[in-house]
């Protein structure tokens, strides 16, 4: 009896685990849920764990900068192809906490100021930035020629030159180049026109200074706007393009993206220096300290040739005025100073920018800009971006140092800002992605331990047939001894019998 209840409270259990887990399982329910508590999450609230890790990003960011020595200026002056070597890193480590943080509009926007400053890392670094001397394109003397190129100010410009020795190359230190130095043309000029600034540097006065005012969507309305930029500057849109698809300012500032990410959509990112807005799309699957994560890379069409990608055309300024592949000419953004932007080592730009120039070596593994996100998450846990300064070099009819020159986009360096998930940060998502596997796999585990108790039922009720066949067989063993016993026993009563009867008979023939 107890045999037989527990068998059918197996099967009573089987069947329910089952039925539950099969109807959970084709229902969804649990990644639904999960989907949705995880969407209300990851949203900016003030005293949030996703809000201090937006505040007070805690991965480490390094920004390496990269210069192109000229080593044959006297031959480029004559006509000659340039010849240039790379020399670097210069590693600095880059704080970049945000400040003045302000929600707005219910808690569905959040202005915020994003300071970056530099700390020199010598461990890190190839030399002593204060020491270490680079030839390049003297910037400040080549904007001033393009600038005056058509005026009558060029014969002045032309005339201060040669008083103080100005040349269309210069040699400065590292340190001079990226955080600033008097510039000698530059002080002539801000003693005519005060507002120019006497000073020049690739860095100059960006050492603790914003890229500007954000306001950000926090996600709270639609998971999917969680980090957007929705004004920069208090503006909605860009206004240096000739186009409004050009203009636009999508997607986040590529430190938070939002949940659920799939490999067929694009990430918008937002570039302050390069800008414009760019957009990186799936390359392929990583893994980042045992974290899943997507790798997303900007694609050749984002800096194609407006014949190959027509969206491009709007970035052409004027309209019309556009330069090859690979190459973004930013004059609108940048004080109209002859600058063009591109990926380092030109690399993918047309060939034509990378034959121009000795010394050019583009490759992927080192200059490719790409960003490992954690799909379930949205949180970066790896980048690299990678970026190229060059300048038109250019001959211009009013200074005749330049009579010889070959038009050029000449590269000065390049940066390659890089970030890695911390140890802290990527054990909290694995405990995350930990839950959420067992979260969303639970109704198979239901079902699991419904085919388990299954096996057990099968298991019980293939015993309790062969007991059942053992007891047979065992009652049908002793009916058979029993049977021959009594037989025996009727055949000794018989033999008994005549034995009696014989002596019986005897004793009576004795007796006549």
């Amino acid at each position: 009896m107890k045999r037989s209840c527990g068998i059918y409270a197996t099967g009573i259990i089987s069947a329910h685990l089952l039925i539950i887990g099969i109807a959970l399982l084709v229902a969804q329910v649990f990644p639904t849920l999960f989907e949705k508590r995880l969407k209300s999450n990851i949203v900016l609230k003030n005293g949030s764990d996703v809000f201090k890790a937006w505040e007070n990003p805690p991965p480490p960011v390094y920004i390496q900068f990269f210069f192109f020595n000229v080593t044959n200026s006297e031959d480029i002056l004559q006509g000659k192809k340039p010849s240039v070597t790379q020399v670097g890193p210069y590693t600095y480590r880059e704080y970049r906490p945000r400040v003045n943080v302000t929600f707005l509009e219910n808690g569905t926007k959040v202005a915020a100021l994003s300071p970056k400053t530099f700390v020199f890392q010598p461990d890190m670094s190839a030399g002593d930035p204060e020491i270490d001397q680079v030839t390049t394109v003297n910037i400040p003397a080549v904007t001033v020629m393009e600038l005056t190129k058509s005026s009558f100010t060029s014969l002045v410009i032309f005339f201060v030159m040669n008083m103080y020795g100005v040349e269309v190359f210069a040699t400065h230190t590292v340190h001079e180049l990226l955080w600033g130095f008097k510039d000698p043309l530059l002080s002539k000029l801000h003693y005519v026109k005060p507002d120019v600034d006497e000073y020049f540097g690739l860095m100059y006065k960006k050492n603790g200074t914003s890229d500007g005012d954000f306001v950000f969507k926090t996600g709270e309305d639609d998971y999917k706007d969680f980090g957007k930029i929705f004004t920069w500057n208090g503006q909605s849109s860009l206004k240096w393009w000739s186009s409004n698809e050009s203009n636009m300012i999508n997607g986040t500032d590529g430190s938070t993206f939002h949940p659920l990410i799939s490999k067929d959509e694009l990430l918008y990112i937002f570039a302050a220096d390069l800008c414009r807005s760019i957009y990186i799309a799936f390359e392929k699957d990583v893994e980042v300290k045992g974290i899943p994560a997507y790798r997303f890379a900007p694609p050749s069409e984002v800096l194609a040739a407006p014949e190959v990608n027509p969206s491009n055309a709007g970035f052409c300024v004027p309209s019309g005025a556009c330069l090859g592949a690979g190459v973004l000419k930013v004059s609108v953004c940048r004080n109209d100073a002859p600058v063009v932007v591109s990926f380092p080592h030109f690399f993918q730009a047309d060939q034509k920018y990378i034959d121009a120039i000795e010394g050019m070596h583009p490759n992927k593994e080192d200059h490719e800009t790409y960003l490992d996100v954690n799909p379930l998450t949205g949180f970066p846990v790896r980048g690299c971006k990678r970026a190229q300064l060059n300048i038109i070099l250019d001959k211009y009819d009013a200074f005749p140092q330049t009579k010889l020159l070959n038009q050029t986009i000449f590269p000065i360096m390049f940066i390659n800002e890089s970030v890695i998930i911390d140890d802290k940060s990527a054990q909290n998502i694995r405990t995350l992605l930990l839950i959420a596997t067992i979260v969303t796999n639970f109704p198979l585990i239901i079902v699991g331990l419904g085919v388990l108790m299954l096996c057990i039922l099968i298991i019980l009720l293939l015993r309790s047939r062969q007991q059942k066949k053992a007891t047979t067989r065992d009652d049908m063993v002793y009916t058979q001894v029993a049977e021959k016993q009594e037989e025996n026993c009727k055949s000794n009563h018989k033999e008994n019998s005549e034995s009696k009867m014989v002596s019986f008979i005897s004793m009576t023939q004795i007796e006549h």
